[in-house]
């Protein structure tokens, strides 16, 4: 009989197409995942794996380049500034439709936080596309979003791992995955120019970059001094994030904790969709392999840490 699993998949941008890596470890190692909870990417992507859509969700994302994820940016100027999402959720609706949440074969949360109310708020019930998108309105680049009289934001301003939903769901095992794990060595990849990119684009390139040709010509490692405004701001949300996470696991510590660097990819890199998908399988599958060991009762992986 197949072990269960409630899976816990953390917020982190484009770090969580690793997800994906780790739900194709998980059933290829022949467990049962039997509910989701999640917040930000973590809400999309357990959205499209709860709806059976994930493998047409992956070729998808696999064929995005720079220009692609450029071209799914529908800022608008008008409206603070803010990217709209108008286009990456069409492209969702268009895979998996309408669905409710309640219809979904296995139990799911996607979790979002309440501005009015300043707190958070489970999903459980009601439009699969809207909890998604409540869930993953990133404060200062993506609009936020306003439901039932209520205004959400991303769900990790307040919960960027969200285990407690999990627990009801009774299974073998709860497997969480972070995104926002300790940094390793690895180069920022920046965006190329191109004479297709909109024009809003080369006047709000700013805020994704600092625009210094000579830095970027070195391809600085991980660097402050490449920074733009909005990459300044990302970077003190996963701060927070990272903060809030210790907390969440210290409280509601899972059977398993993966843990994915936070400096794996920038926020936008969603055209490295094929790495992540590899990296999060690499390191599940050793995440697992610790899980089954016998001395094991608690695994990190990569920090190593045991309890």
């Amino acid at each position: 009989m197949k072990k269960t699993v409630a899976l816990v998949l953390g917020s982190g941008a484009a770090r969580g197409h690793a997800h994906i890596g780790v739900i194709q470890a998980l059933e290829e190692r022949g467990y049962d995942i039997i509910s989701v909870s999640g917040c930000s990417i973590g809400a999309i992507i357990g959205g499209l794996f709860a709806a059976g859509k994930l493998s047409e969700y992956r070729q998808w994302a696999e064929s995005l380049d720079r220009m692609s994820v450029v071209r799914l940016l529908d800022m608008s100027l008008l409206n603070g500034g803010y990217v709209k999402g108008d286009r990456f959720f069409e492209k969702i609706q268009s895979m998996i439709g309408e669905p409710t949440i309640e219809s979904l074969p296995i139990a799911y949360t996607a979790v979002g936080a309440d501005l009015l109310n300043q707190k958070e708020f489970w999903f459980q019930r009601g439009d699969l596309i809207s909890a998604m998108r409540a869930s993953s309105a990133i404060p200062s680049l993506i609009s936020p979003v306003a439901l039932n009289g209520r205004m959400y934001v991303d769900g990790g301003v307040l919960n960027p791992l969200p285990i407690i939903p999990s627990v009801p769901a009774g299974a073998d095992y709860i497997v969480a995955v972070d995104l926002n794990g300790p940094a390793q060595i690895a180069n920022v990849d920046l965006p190329e120019e191109d004479s297709e990119a909109p024009a809003w684009w080369q006047s709000a390139k700013g805020f994704f970059m600092k625009e210094d040709k000579d830095a970027l010509a070195e391809k600085v490692e991980y660097s402050p001094e490449s920074w733009g405004r909005l990459q300044t701001i990302n970077m003190m949300f996963e701060t927070m994030q990272e903060s809030l996470t210790q907390y969440k696991l210290a409280g509601y510590p899972p059977d398993l904790l993966i843990s994915v660097p936070k400096n794996i990819s920038g926020f936008y890199e969603f055209w490295r969709t094929k790495e992540l998908i590899e990296f999060g399988y690499d390191v599940a599958l050793k995440a697992i392999d610790g899980l089954e060991s016998p001395s094991a009762a608690y695994y990190s992986f990569p920090k190593g840490h045991q309890k």
